[in-house]
């Protein structure tokens, strides 16, 4: 049932976000993402693991969609807190992507290869989603290249993303011993 919640949750506070980023509004969104997260990681079996994941996860996300977004192929609608860095309410949806790795994505644990291509497609369909939402627009050098860089950093992300998971979860139960 807890997968199941996490699902909805995700679901929620990314449209949340996104809607809000669409009409400029991102404070109240994000706060409640962001409750979400605590309660989330405040409910995990291993809080510290959990957190380090998202932690890591959000600094891959920012660096990813910042530097996507520098080249010219995405731009962000509310590009607080500066607009040469992704916004702030990304780095709410890059955390609440990780919190699905332990929670609604698990069935993924040991499958990179179905992970990388579910990333690839389901991540640049998320952002051309968001796009048609009103949260942003794709840039001067074109959505293709957007997409195809998208599709590569989803790619990679969703089985680093399970790497990190499991590095964490052994080195948690080594230091536990």
């Amino acid at each position: 049932m807890a997968k199941f919640w996490n699902f909805v949750l995700f679901q929620i506070g990314w449209f949340a976000c996104i809607i809000g980023a669409a009409n400029e509004q991102v404070l109240w969104p994000v706060i409640g993402t962001l409750f979400y997260l605590v309660i989330h990681i405040w409910r995990s079996e291993h809080s510290k693991l959990e957190l380090k994941l998202i932690f890591k996860a959000v600094i891959f996300g920012v660096s990813a969609d910042t530097l996507i977004a520098n080249l010219g192929f995405l731009y962000f609608k509310d590009a607080w807190p500066s607009a040469y860095l992704s916004p702030f309410w990304m780095w709410t949806l890059w955390a609440l992507v990780a919190s699905t790795i332990n929670g609604s994505l698990s069935w993924l644990r040991g499958r990179p290869w179905l992970g990388a291509v579910l990333g690839a497609i389901a991540g640049p369909m998320s952002y051309e989603a968001g796009i048609r939402m009103g949260a942003g627009s794709w840039g001067p050098n074109g959505q293709l290249g957007g997409i195809v860089l998208l599709a590569i950093i989803w790619g990679v992300a969703m089985p680093l993303f399970f790497h990190w998971h499991s590095r964490h979860v052994s080195e948690g139960l080594i230091q536990k011993q």
